[in-house]
């Protein structure tokens, strides 16, 4: 989620504000250190126009360096 919001130019208050969450839980759901809940994680899915898995994955998303290609 943080490289989403980072390439959008929005900050973390301004995503709480969409988000109708606290500021500081942006910080923790970047950091993986909170689960979301699913209408949270569906709610930023939809304002960044990406699925839910490209926010939150139980695994991390490889570089595009490291697929090899």
């Amino acid at each position: 989620m943080r490289q989403a919001r980072i390439e959008r130019g929005i900050s973390r208050r301004d995503l709480a504000s969409a988000l109708g969450i606290h500021y500081q839980t942006v910080g923790y759901l970047e950091r993986g250190e909170y689960s979301p809940s699913l209408a949270l994680a569906l709610r930023a899915a939809e304002m960044f126009d990406l699925p839910v898995e490209a926010l939150f994955s139980l695994r991390p998303f490889p570089q595009v360096g490291d697929q090899g290609h």
